[in-house]
């Protein structure tokens, strides 16, 4: 049986709201094994985004329990809940929010030499994951220099670069031209199962929901398995 990369029991978050609480997670549960991907759907305002920030260890739920390698995250202090976070999580977002004085070599590299890894190591883990992801021949582009979709490429190296548990993805190419996102996609989920991680990724597409391994639905706080 494949490892639990992350899992997530009674997940609750809910916002004052005047005199009132919304209620956005009310009691999620989700396990996610190692080189699975997880397709996340529902409407906008369904809490697909306070999912993530939970899961990813960004934003403290309101209750319940968020597992990343077998270590409950939110009974961990501040230091060592960063430590985790940093080495065992990575996101990519529908920006690519890439650093543009640096070329993209540099902004794979810059995970790894935060987290205390010798400049050659960094260097070297960006250039392979870079290289995978078919930009070998771009590594000293800086992102101006880039496509729409060669700079969410990047993006998405910058994402591996630890070597993570888990990838957390929020509309990874939705701000890309259809063929684009497509590819890019395709890219995406090529990398996540060669290096073994585990993926959730929330979409608007369902049509790229095709491609994963389960699809998950999310409705009036709760999760749903999705038919295929």
């Amino acid at each position: 049986m494949s490892e639990v990369a992350l899992e997530i029991r009674g997940l609750t978050r809910s916002f004052k709201s005047g005199e009132s609480e919304l209620v956005v997670l009310a009691g999620v549960d989700l396990t996610l094994k190692a080189g699975e991907i997880i397709g996340l759907v529902g409407p906008s305002g369904s809490g697909k985004s306070s999912l993530l920030h939970a899961a990813g260890l960004l934003e403290r739920p309101s209750g319940g329990e968020v597992r990343i390698g077998g270590v409950e995250a939110w009974g961990l202090n501040d230091r060592d809940r960063t430590a985790l976070r940093r080495k065992s999580i990575g996101f990519v977002y529908q920006f690519h929010h890439l650093l543009p004085e640096f070329d993209a070599l540099d902004n794979v590299a810059m995970p790894r030499l935060i987290l205390g890894r010798p400049r050659d190591d960094a260097r070297a883990e960006a250039t392979r994951l870079l290289t995978q992801l078919g930009l070998g021949a771009r590594l000293h582009h800086r992102p101006a220099q880039l496509s729409g979709g060669e700079q969410q490429r990047v993006a998405i190296a910058r994402a591996l670069a630890n070597g993570p548990r888990v990838l957390l993805a929020d509309e990874p190419t939705g701000n890309l031209d259809p063929h684009t996102s497509a590819a890019v996609f395709q890219n995406l989920l090529d990398v996540v199962r060669e290096e073994g991680v585990g993926a959730l990724i929330a979409t608007h597409n369902l049509e790229l929901t095709r491609f994963m391994d389960r699809v998950v639905s999310l409705a009036d706080g709760r999760l749903v398995e999705r038919p295929r």
